[in-house]
């Protein structure tokens, strides 16, 4: 028995020393590339293209309704549309009246603070709310549809005051 795990031993280590002494040499000199070719040359850096926004794409809205022109802001606890929202909600009611075939998703959220089950009614509540705001200034309902991730998806960690204030918000995504 002590002779057999002898051999064994002495035919694993001559089977790895072959190994490695069969490993890749490093080529010294490239053979010449072909007549006519660029095979092996530097490719010069290719050119970035021109970052052009698609007319009615997320970018697009994002652009003409202003950087934080897709979302509302809400209080501790409501859901109602005030003048300052009705003002961005009517920025994006004109934005998706030049683009009838785009639609949209109103995300509901809330902060921290509470059950999940009471969040995710409460942001119900607020895509609900920019929905009918919307609606009652001429966008078709069918266009529209809400989703409510309660507390699930904070646009901003912490747990002060300033964090939960942008988590109470509905955000207006399009979709093509």
């Amino acid at each position: 028995m002590k002779t057999k795990t002898i051999k064994m031993a002495a035919i694993l280590l001559v089977s790895t020393a072959l190994v490695a002494g069969c490993g890749k040499k490093k080529v010294e000199v490239l053979p010449p590339a072909a007549e006519g070719t660029d095979y092996g040359q530097p490719q010069p850096a290719p050119e970035a293209p021109a970052s052009q926004i698609l007319p009615g794409s997320q970018e697009d809205f994002l652009q003409q309704v202003g950087a934080f022109g897709d979302r509302i802001l809400f209080e501790t606890d409501r859901f109602n549309v005030d003048a300052e929202d009705q003002a961005v909600l009517q920025r994006q009611a004109q934005w998706l009246a030049q683009y009838p075939n785009t639609r949209a998703i109103v995300e509901g959220h809330a902060d921290e603070r509470g059950t999940r089950d009471y969040n995710l009614a409460l942001g119900e509540r607020r895509a609900n709310s920019a929905k009918n705001y919307l609606t009652s200034i001429g966008v078709d309902a069918s266009r529209i549809q809400t989703v409510s991730y309660g507390k699930e998806r904070p646009s901003a960690l912490g747990s002060d005051e300033q964090s939960w204030a942008q988590n109470r918000r509905a955000v207006t995504v399009t979709v093509r």
